[in-house]
């Protein structure tokens, strides 16, 4: 969602100070088309110092602002879980109203009645956000409103954690400074310039300096944070800390950090009221003394520094000076701007995960720290999912996948190589992983520990002195890991800017790591795809040899719409196929998919070639019109050595003569499967021993600046000699293949035909007589007799006794009983009745039901199928001395 604020010209307008990801200061104006410059960041360059350039604001220390704050939480699943008092003054809404309930649609944005505030905050947040937004309340009344938010990662996901202030109060002289525990009035120094601003304010983050400021904050947060559990408190304050305070910049000048104004007077001392007791800022004693005390500290600060002073009537805001030897914050922006641009163009060059993160790394050392490392959750880009058993439940796997080090290695080679896998306990690293950190200087006390909570202890003796940056890896919701970043110390430590930057910077390397990611999983899906849509290798079918290649023309997806198969068909025939589905990818990958099954489907009917491709067509016209395919099919008969084509709009297949003579198959050439309205016909011609049918897509024969028929001609000049295997001629015909020039799919099948001997196959058709069981019989043991198969009789003429019998039950004046010995044995019993018989459960006392059970039970292989007129049921039995398997 982005800021929308309509005005009169359309332009959108935020003003306010973002920490983390999308870092904002200033002012920030987007114009009605959404164009930004740069890295969306703008900074406030206004002179306060007289200098030229911004001065850095002063947080006086023992001084703060008391405001009434309004609190609100927002859930994961986008409801209010919290909305404290200070919630119900501001906005109107009561507790109970809202408690539970969506928040977007509660407030909304002024100026644009379909922006919800809320829902801008979310957007806005990346982690932490201050600045300046008009909300309308419950009664229609425009609310100027500061706010201070921030993204906090609980265990259910990603919460929204907002404080909000009534700003006009603030901007007409309601102002009140704590200092120590005194209240006092603000006063501004000069008059107000313009009516509404008054005291000019404004909402801001600032970095918390050291340990005792972070407790601090805990403690000033904790009075008006929801009530929850000490730990689950800890939680978000540590999420909190490293984000920042709460600030208010009074007259451009001085940063006061803000404490909730929930305290009663108590002798003309500040309290906390006794339902929220807390320790207030650390500062003088109260009373007179005590009142002097704290202005002579804060004036000798304002006198070392500038910023406040505190007269007879109250707090004076005067010019700040730089005090420290900081760089120009404008220097500092174009570096950030300038590492940002280099993030944008020189990471994602590939979509190959170590490549990405190493360029990662490589872009921010030494320019931005002296040492970056990148850890990835093992499981999210693993190949294969690890077993159940592997590793236990409450562990998480993350592997370091790119390092990068300015300077000698020395021992950080050991301590953090580069593909170690780091186990780490589910309970530690799974709130950790979503937590960004800075930690200015590692003292030596903390070392140990801070390496023990990354999971390399082995980093405690390296870490004493240096500055540590820690940002969470997240893309598109999801946590793939962490970033970490060290500097040395001789190098300014990391502050709050630098953790924004680096938030930056990691965000948009994330999204490069997520896309290498996604690409590894769409690889691996499209290669699980492409196996299953395609034969793994060619079916062992008597009388032809056969051999397959497909290579995809989109070397990404890694599939397409190129497809071949070869069937076994009845009678010892065969099935040759290949089809190309127009387009590329996935998609093509799917519609070949389901003309592939229909393809199968179909065959298995036994119908002509033509046929066949006829109720293809309509199954594309049912399927949507925009399915077009081109499509082969071709079934060769072993016995009687022809083969019988169908074309729709394929181109034709070589057929290489036993000579070596090729020549491209004259038929008709058809429409593509999807066009309909043309027939398509069945053409037959006999092929000899020793004939070689080659059939392949239009990927093969295209070569760019050359026409198809050219192609085809340097297919058809390929000599294919007697002695080759099948598998020899596809690797000699994809070896003159073009791969340079190639943008298709490409499906090659290769055939040899061999035929099937005529003393290898007996058949015989029988009278519609039950006396014709006995004959059957007679006729099997006969066969297998001349053919040595004695070993097989008894078996044999129970199986063809069982199926005869069937079929005289059911056919009305044809059966016909098969044999073929081809390397198998091979038995077919077919008549002119189309209904396939069903393997049925018999119980005992039956008298029918146990054929089709003998069958499946004694036979290898066994199944039924419908040819044009009829049905075939079939079993298969291995020769003596196989393995019957």
């Amino acid at each position: 969602m982005s800021a929308d604020f309509s005005s009169g010209n359309g332009s959108r307008t935020v003003t306010g100070t973002s920490t983390g990801t999308g870092t904002k200061t200033g002012t920030s104006t987007e114009t009605g088309d959404d164009t930004r410059s740069g890295a969306e960041t703008k900074a406030d360059t206004s002179d306060v110092d007289g200098t030229g350039s911004a001065a850095a604001p002063l947080a006086v220390s023992g001084v703060a602002a008391l405001l009434r704050l309004a609190v609100i939480c927002v859930d994961p699943d986008g409801r209010v879980s919290y909305w404290n008092r200070g919630a119900e003054e501001l906005f109107g809404h009561r507790w109970e109203g809202v408690f539970g309930h969506r928040a977007s649609g509660l407030l909304t944005a002024s100026g644009a009645p379909h922006q919800d505030t809320l829902d801008l905050l979310d957007d806005l947040t990346h982690p932490a956000w201050a600045g300046s937004i008009d909300t309308t309340d419950r009664d229609g009344t425009v609310r100027d409103v500061l706010w201070w938010t921030y993204r906090i990662m609980e265990p259910a996901g990603r919460s929204l954690l907002a404080i909000a202030a009534n700003a006009k109060p603030l901007r007409t002289g309601a102002l009140r400074i704590a200092v120590g525990d005194r209240l006092l009035p603000y006063a501004a120094e000069q008059p107000a310039r313009e009516p509404r601003e008054g005291i000019a304010v404004s909402a801001q983050l600032a970095p918390v300096p050291d340990l005792a400021h972070a407790r601090q904050l805990t403690t000033r947060l904790g009075i008006v944070l929801p009530r929850v559990s000490t730990g689950r408190l800890e939680r978000i304050m540590r999420q909190v800390v490293p984000l920042g305070y709460p600030v208010l910049r009074v007259d451009g000048s001085t940063e006061l950090p803000v404490l909730p104004r929930e305290y009663e007077a108590d002798g003309g001392t500040l309290r906390p009221t006794r339902t929220n007791r807390r320790e207030l800022l650390p500062g003088p004693r109260s009373g007179s003394e005590a009142s002097v005390d704290a202005r002579a500290a804060v004036n000798a600060a304002a006198g070392r520094a500038g910023g406040v002073r505190i007269g007879a009537d109250g707090l004076t805001a005067v010019p700040s000076v730089p005090v420290f030897a900081a760089p120009a914050p404008g220097h500092v922006l174009d570096e950030q701007l300038a590492l940002l641009r280099e993030t944008g163009t020189k990471v994602g060059s590939t979509l190959d995960l170590d490549t990405t993160a190493r360029e990662l790394c490589a872009v921010t050392v030494p320019r931005f720290a002296d040492f970056a490392a990148i850890l990835i959750v093992d499981q999210l880009f693993s190949e294969n999912e690890p077993p159940k058993d592997d590793r236990p439940a409450d562990t998480v796997l993350l592997r370091r996948v790119a390092v990068a080090l300015h300077g000698p290695p020395g021992a950080w080679d050991s301590a953090v190589p580069e593909g170690e896998l780091i186990t780490l306990s589910a309970d530690d690293v799974t709130p950790r992983l979503n937590e960004p950190m800075l930690v200015p200087v590692i003292e030596p006390a903390l070392a140990h520990d801070l390496a023990h909570d990354l999971g390399v202890p082995a980093l405690g003796p390296l870490l004493p002195g240096r500055s540590l940056v820690v940002v969470p890896l997240t893309a598109r919701g999801t946590v793939l890991g962490r970033m970490c970043f060290l500097r040395q110390p001789n190098r300014r430590p990391f502050d709050a800017k630098d953790a924004a930057t680096a938030g930056e910077i990691v965000t948009r390397g994330a999204v490069h790591l997520d896309n290498a990611r996604l690409h590894r999983f769409e690889s691996r899906a499209a290669a699980t795809l492409q196996r299953s849509m395609m034969p793994t290798r060619p079916p062992r079918i008597p009388g032809v040899r056969i051999a397959h290649h497909y290579m995809p023309g989109d070397r990404q997806a890694q599939v397409g719409g190129d497809w071949f198969d070869a069937i076994q068909l009845p009678g010892g025939r065969v099935a040759l196929i290949v089809g190309d589905v127009m387009g590329h990818g996935l998609i093509s990958a799917a519609v070949m998919g389901q003309f592939r099954t229909s393809v199968i489907t179909m065959a298995a009917l036994d119908l002509p070639p033509a046929q066949l491709l006829r109720h293809l067509d309509n199954l594309a016209h049912r399927l949507g019109p925009e399915h077009l395919a081109t499509c082969v099919y071709a079934v060769y008969d072993p016995i009687h050595r022809n083969l019988t084509l169908a074309n729709a709009g394929h181109i034709p297949p070589v057929l290489a003569r036993h000579d070596g003579v090729s020549e491209l198959l004259q038929i008709p050439k058809g429409a593509p499967i999807g066009v309909g309205g043309v027939p398509f016909e069945t053409v037959e011609i006999p092929v000899p021993d020793g004939s070689w049918l080659v059939l392949c897509t239009d990927g093969l024969v295209e070569v760019r600046g050359q026409g198809i028929d050219a192609g085809l001609a340097a297919l058809c000049a390929n000599v294919i000699e007697p002695q080759q295997t099948p598998e020899d001629v596809c690797a000699q015909i994809l070896s003159r293949l073009h791969s340079e020039d190639r943008r298709d799919d490409v499906a090659l099948l290769v055939a040899r035909f061999e035929g099937i001997a005529s003393e290898d196959v007996a058949q015989w058709k029988l009278g519609m007589d039950v006396a014709e069981v006995r004959t059957a019989r007679e006729l099997t043991r006969r066969q297998l007799g001349i053919w040595g198969l004695e070993r097989l009789s008894d078996v044999t003429e129970l199986l063809v006794s069982e199926l005869v019998t069937n079929a005289l039950r059911a056919a009305s004046r044809d059966v016909q009983l098969r044999l073929m010995n081809v390397g198998k044995l091979l038995v077919e019993v077919s008549d002119d009745d189309h209904n396939l018989p069903q393997l049925r459960r018999a119980d005992a006392d039956d008298e029918e039901g146990r054929g089709l059970a003998l069958v499946s039970h004694l036979s290898r292989r066994w199944g039924t199928s419908r040819k044009a007129v009829g049905k075939v049921v079939w079993f298969e039995l291995p020769l003596p001395g196989q393995d019957s398997s």
